[in-house]
């Protein structure tokens, strides 16, 4: 059985950018496009992680090799195998190297070993594929151990690493002392923030390229009042009647129609809020630290307090059977359920839990566009957070956003310009305040979405993220002694 599997990627042009960027952006676009292509002719970009669907690295590696494979650039994808002990040592680093103990369980010589053979099986099948002058992209904790063996294919070996904590403390220690013995050889770094790279880095070696999304894909396009309507109502997430010429539409990244056929398992007391009530979301994975079940108590301090416009909570995720790197889903969300069943008969009834279908990842991207499009407010309550695309896509949305200062969230949100900032998420009465707040003052709420859309707009495209990766491998072939 092979190792590794390659993800297929399509075609995107960058001038569909031209609606959104001036003439300046895109003429630098184009220019950059053409130098890297004539750079790296006859040489292949490898981008390796650990998973095709969920999570947003691999939603930004859809995109972003799309538009690179159109300007002529061989750019290839490709996804590691583990075993289920090998994924649960790897989410206990990811939680560390966010601040977090995750499940508490040891990262000593026994798991060194499992993560150590996993890494070698995958590196040496991609190292047969792999030539000198190649670029390969590691991609988080999963892919660090295959560094050294591709390190000597005569390669450009960059790793990049989308999660951190901004400030150090015994749990990212751990984390980095586990890591660092693969990560010396390696030329170059990229981090999302400065507060993430660790000391023991050449700083010199690192590199800062934050997030981005893409505005053209199903998470992100455009979708008129009916297409919304149609998308939630069909899916279960909503109540409310739809005409026969009302589809739940939307496009594929290649352009070519579809429509949202999967429906949602959603679990609620009662009936589906109607497409008038305003609805709080919050959409993440069923992970401990977007602290789900603390977005529950929160906004049950609104209801308690008889919130405005009888106001209704949606959690979304993925269904927890989908997302083969993150053995956490399940236990999670049987969590976040067990307390809502905890939760008075009044407050439950407002509270909707919804795993969204993930077997078709467009149609899972459609669903989440329309319910952000739809939501009164975006929440994103993250106790920790490495950069938090959810943000920049509710931004994008002109949606108020209300999220944890933690992690990258603080470069996207302005506090009260562009977004509401929570200096303390676990401070569940200033939550309900701040929601009740907006939920009271629509003008304001418009207001800041406007403004956020804007942010996102300037800073966070897809355009900007290749050209800071071209710059990049500009550096490293200058570098280069073969």
């Amino acid at each position: 059985m092979n190792s590794l599997t390659e993800v297929r990627v399509g075609l995107l042009s960058l001038e569909r950018f031209e609606s959104v960027l001036d003439e300046e952006q895109m003429r630098e676009a184009r220019a950059t496009a053409e130098a890297l292509r004539e750079r790296l002719a006859r040489r292949v970009v490898w981008n390796v992680n650990s998973t095709a669907v969920g999570g947003g690295v691999a939603e930004m590696l859809q995109s972003l090799l799309s538009y690179t494979r159109s300007a002529g650039i061989d750019t290839r994808w490709m996804v590691i195998e583990g075993n289920p002990e090998f994924f649960r040592i790897t989410k206990r680093l990811h939680h560390a190297l966010h601040g977090s103990p995750g499940d508490g369980s040891p990262l000593g010589a026994a798991e060194r070993k499992i993560y150590e053979e996993t890494a070698r099986v995958n590196a040496v099948e991609l190292a047969s594929l792999v030539r000198p002058g190649d670029v390969v992209l590691l991609h988080d904790p999963q892919t660090a151990g295959m560094a050294a063996q591709l390190v000597g294919t005569g390669a450009h070996v960059v790793w990049r690493c989308h999660i951190g904590h901004d400030s150090t403390n015994a749990q990212v220690e751990e984390a980095w002392a586990f890591l660092r013995p693969y990560l010396d050889l390696i030329p170059a770094y990229i981090f999302t923030r400065d507060a993430y790279v660790p000391d023991f880095c050449d700083h010199g070696k690192s590199t800062i390229i934050r997030p981005s999304i893409d505005v053209f894909s199903p998470k992100n396009q455009e979708l008129d009042d009916e297409a919304i309507r149609a998308i939630l109502v069909h899916t279960g997430i909503v109540e409310g009647s739809v005409g026969e010429d009302q589809v739940p539409s939307f496009r594929r990244d290649d352009g070519t129609p579809s429509r949202v056929e999967r429906r949602a398992d959603v679990v609620r007391l009662g009936r589906a809020p109607s497409m008038e009530t305003p609805l709080v979301v919050q959409v993440s994975r069923w992970d401990p630290l977007k602290d789900p079940v603390g977005v529950m108590r929160g906004f049950a301090k609104l209801v308690d307090g008889a919130s405005p416009a009888q106001a209704e909570l949606v959690l979304a995720g993925p269904n927890v059977s989908g997302v083969t790197d993150d053995p956490e889903g399940g236990a999670t969300f049987d969590a976040v359920l067990a307390e809502w069943r905890e939760m008075p008969h009044a407050v439950r009834s407002r509270i909707h839990l919804a795993t969204l279908p993930i077997r078709d990842v467009a149609e899972n991207a459609a669903i989440v566009n329309a319910l952000q499009r739809h939501a009164a407010i975006v929440v994103q309550k993250s106790l920790h957070e490495g950069f938090g695309l959810t943000v920049t896509e509710a931004m994008w949305k002109s949606r108020p956003v209300v999220a944890s200062a933690v992690g990258g969230i603080q470069d996207q949100i302005e506090d009260g310009v562009n977004g509401v900032l929570l200096e303390d998420p676990e401070d569940l009465a200033a939550f309900a305040s701040v929601l009740r707040d907006l939920l009271l003052d629509p003008d304001r709420a418009r207001r800041l979405g406007d403004a956020a859309h804007e942010q996102v707009r300037r800073n966070f495209l897809g355009v900007g993220h290749l050209l800071q990766y071209a710059h990049l491998i500009e550096r490293l072939d200058g570098q280069a002694r073969w």
